[in-house]
């Protein structure tokens, strides 16, 4: 769905374009088909001030356009650069991020060492890049310890990771929907807070706010705002640092991408769950009983709330290709053909642990977010298997549309959605009643989702689908959902079906 400009560009000025970018697609640098249409839109979001003139438009292919969303043609350059950067394995830092960038010359390099040229009670002379600098230094009134705030080239700055068989005092992995947000929402907010570094043999390391310095990387800075410690207690520094994530801040719990969601649409009340003293387990049952004695709410109001959240969840995922053709109202289009009733009653009924679980959220057993990943994984599968040949300016009288919009009508994904979950859970081997309920609430292997692509590959290729216009297909699909999952078994669309057997 593309950003539309606030006025439509001429045909010389599209000439313009394409004699600065040539006939590229602005996201990857990759040509476009000389057969294929070429897409225009802002560089720079119009509603982010980024000007509607050709300086600001560029180039791009339809896949990309298509695949891009809301973002503008930057934040979605940017968003593929940090997935490829994620793609390089787990457990990713500040420091991998540094490298990652110098490798594509998108930074000269990290890590220098400075050398502390002269110190006295309150100030103090820094050799930086071959150049002295003096800065106020203060001393904590706690510890006694000294430090100094400085804004600094990234060239003199490094994560404060594990090196040299000494412990680091980084106490955490940068996670990527996290330093995505942050990319875009640096764009128009100031950094409230300095990143927080120590000064250990000779060289200046990050240990906090890592997240807030990846974003910023991505949107072009190279001079950050910092707090330097000069000679702290390792060990005190890192109990303190890990208290402050864990105890007081609780980041593995309160900055997890499901639990900020979770904040999100709870607000106030959720603020107030963290910070109950209560020694009792932090869950979403928890969370919901607190809400439910706090408001008043009965059972229902409160079911709502939460599956809202579980919704919205997955489809503000950034990575759900499939939330596109979803509708914002209550009606599908020619645009988006899905609604939220119609995902509600078909692949969340079936897919999604819809229930609060007693789980403790600060430990890994909690795995809400794995359960929001798999979904978004399946919904890609469904799109990138039909949805991604959805044309809106067609009819049904083009046999590849009217394939989608018998597969996309409300009855319809609502009965195959129950047989698609019979297959995958059956071809998966999981045959007892609470196993098939928590279907996605687990670990998934790439094994297992190419089983579940196979399915629903098989699902789009049945062959009733390319039926010749008004034929019983289309009658069926008016009936009930009872009705029209026993006519599509009698046809041959079942579970052996789509699991391989013949039709």
């Amino acid at each position: 769905m593309a950003i539309l400009l606030k006025r439509q560009i001429s045909d010389d000025e599209k000439k313009i374009v394409l004699e600065r970018f040539g006939k590229t697609c602005f996201a990857t640098g990759h040509p476009i088909d000389t057969d294929e249409n070429i897409q225009f839109d802002h560089i720079k979001a119009y509603a982010q001030k980024g000007a509607s003139e050709i300086d600001n438009i560029a180039p791009m292919c339809g896949k990309h356009n298509k695949q891009k969303g809301q973002l503008s043609l930057y934040d979605f350059k940017v968003k593929l650069k940090i997935d490829e950067f994620f793609d390089n394995g787990e457990n990713l830092t500040l420091k991998d991020e540094l490298e990652y960038l110098k490798s594509k010359k998108d930074l000269n390099g990290y890590g220098e060492t400075i050398s502390i040229i002269e110190q006295e009670e309150n100030s103090i002379k820094v050799e930086i890049q071959n150049k002295n600098q003096n800065f106020t230094l203060y001393t904590c009134p706690t510890t006694d310890w000294n430090y100094f705030y400085a804004t600094l080239p990234i060239e003199i700055l490094d994560s404060d990771d594990d090196a040299d068989n000494e412990i680091g005092l980084q106490p955490r992995y940068l996670i990527k929907e996290k330093v995505f947000n942050l990319f875009r929402h640096f764009q128009r907010h100031p950094v409230l807070q300095p990143s927080i570094c120590r000064i250990h043999k000779n060289k200046i390391l990050v240990f906090d706010g890592q997240h807030k310095i990846a974003g910023l990387l991505w949107g072009g800075r190279k001079k950050f705002e910092c707090k330097v410690y000069l000679n702290p207690e390792p060990n005190l520094l890192n109990k303190t640092n890990i208290s402050a994530h864990d105890k007081f801040a609780q980041t593995r719990f309160f900055s997890s991408i499901m639990v900020a969601k979770l904040g999100a649409q709870f607000g106030r009340e959720f603020e107030e769950y963290k910070s109950l003293e209560d020694n009792k387990t932090k869950s979403e049952l928890g969370f919901l009983n607190y809400i439910k004695e706090k408001e008043q709410l009965t059972k229902a109001e409160l079911n709502k709330r939460f599956r809202s959240f579980l919704y919205n969840s997955i489809l503000d995922d950034s990575n759900n290709k499939l939330a596109n053709y979803v509708s914002k109202g209550n009606r599908s289009s020619v645009e988006t053909p899905i609604t939220m009733d119609m995902l509600e009653k078909s692949i969340f009924s079936n897919f999604l642990f819809r229930q609060p679980v007693e789980t403790d959220m600060t430990t890994d057993k909690y795995i809400r977010e794995t359960e929001f990943n798999n979904l978004v994984k399946l919904l890609n599968i469904i799109y990138e298997e039909s949805l991604l040949n959805w044309d809106s300016e067609k009819t049904n009288s083009d046999p590849e549309q009217l394939k989608l919009s018998r597969i996309f009508r409300s009855k319809s994904i609502i009965s195959w959605a129950e047989i698609l979950f019979d297959s995958i859970c059956a071809s998966l081997k999981l045959f007892d009643s609470d196993d098939k309920l928590t279907l996605m609430h687990r670990n998934l292997s790439d094994k297992n989702f190419e089983e579940i692509k196979f399915n629903i590959r098989r699902l789009v290729n049945w062959n009733v689908w390319d039926s010749p216009l008004n034929s019983d297909i289309d009658r069926i699909l008016s009936d009930n959902k009872s009705e029209i999952k026993k006519w599509f078994k009698e046809k041959g669309l079942t579970t052996g079906y789509l699991m391989g057997a013949s039709e």
